[in-house]
This record gives structure tokens, sequence and C-alpha cells, in this order.
């Protein structure tokens, strides 16, 4: 385990409480562990994936019913059918199927890689613990205020809430650099697409009672 960091708690305005939150170092001081990382991204694209594609083989293609010329006689190939693969507008051999994609991946790696994330993320002094918050009603530029506080308006940006909050997920959809998500939901490819993470105090206690095993 790593040596134990502590964090200044801020406002939304960007200024600092006075107040200094432990990050429990089981959690965001671990050793972080490349190839559970790996596993734990590739499951989540590959889930992501709808295995819709398809195309059709000879038999699905409709027409080729009549034999379009006679077996011998003509000095030609042999043709039993239009629908052939060989020729134009005939089936396909070897195309995509509709098919089921999923990879599934332990409880114990899916926590060790989002540890190791949240590691990184310790490590490069891009996390920044705020006060619970809330917004009365959506509004892009309430969301935008606080990204410039912070500075990182420029910056890819994941916000972790200690609960649901339809008003901040609303007001920051419109963003294209930024994402919302429950500390109790958010995956490991969440935190590495971001490069700085604001979390709220609350949501902070979630992640590390969740991940802290």
């Amino acid at each position: 385990m790593g040596e134990t960091v502590k964090l200044d708690v801020y406002k939304i305005d960007g200024t600092a409480t006075g107040e200094q939150i432990e990050l429990s170092d089981k959690v965001f001081g671990i050793e972080p562990n490349d190839h559970a990382i790996w596993r734990a991204v590739t499951a989540e694209m590959t889930n992501r994936r709808q295995g819709t594609a398809a195309s059709k083989t000879r038999t699905m293609v409709s027409g080729g019913g009549k034999k379009p010329w006679k077996q011998k006689g003509r000095g030609g190939a042999r043709a039993g059918s239009t629908r052939s693969p060989i020729w134009v507008g005939g089936g396909r051999v070897f195309g995509p199927h509709p098919r089921f994609y999923k990879n599934e991946v332990p409880k114990k790696l899916s926590r060790l890689a989002r540890k190791s994330a949240l590691s990184y993320k310790a490590k490069d002094s891009a996390i920044r613990v705020v006060e619970d918050f809330a917004f009365e009603a959506p509004k892009t530029r309430n969301v935008l205020d606080v990204l410039k506080k912070f500075e990182f308006d420029a910056k890819k940006t994941l916000i972790l809430t200690g609960a649901t909050d339809p008003a901040l997920y609303l007001s920051c959809r419109n963003v294209p650099t930024l994402e919302v998500r429950e500390a109790t939901s958010f995956s490991t490819r969440d935190v590495l697409a971001a490069d700085v993470l604001i979390i709220q105090k609350a949501g902070l206690s979630k992640i590390q009672e969740v991940l802290d095993k």
C-alpha cells in the first residue's frame, strides 16, 4: 500500500473549505494492476457490441431457382444458380451473422481494475473533492461555471455523485467533455477516459465503502 493521501475539500465556487479528507490507501493508494485494467476495459467494450451485423448466404438471397444454362455443350463452366457467391448479386461466403457478445469479469478483478484506475488519478493529482451540491433546475451554464472555477473547462472531466441527481445529469449532457456517474456505478473506462475527477464528498464515502475490500 502507498502512503495515506489527504485532499482538500472544495466548494463549487473553487475555494477551499479548510477541511481535509483522507483517501483510503486500499482504494487510492494501491500499486495499479495494468492487466486488470485491460481486462475490465476490454470486457466493457465487448459488452457494448450489439452483435446485429448480418449478411445473406446463397440460401437467403432471392432468385436463382432456375439453372442458368444447360450442364454441357456450351464450352463454359457449369452453373447451377445465379445466386452463387461468385456471381454478382449472389450470397456471401463466411459473412457476419448475428451473435451474442458477452465478456464477464470476476467481481474481485473488476474492483481491482477500478481501484487501479483511481490510484493512477490520485498519483497524478487529478482528483478534486467537493462538497455535496445540487442544482434547483437543469441548466448547462451552472455546470460550466463550476468547471471554470476549477479550471477544468478545457479538460475531460468525470463527476462522481453521491446519489442520483437528474438536474445535474441534464445540466451536463450538452457538455461533450463532461460525464456524470453515481459513485456506485462508474466503470474503469469512465475513470481512464477522464483527465480529472470531481468527486462529491458523499460520493467519495460510497466509493471507499464499496471498493475498500
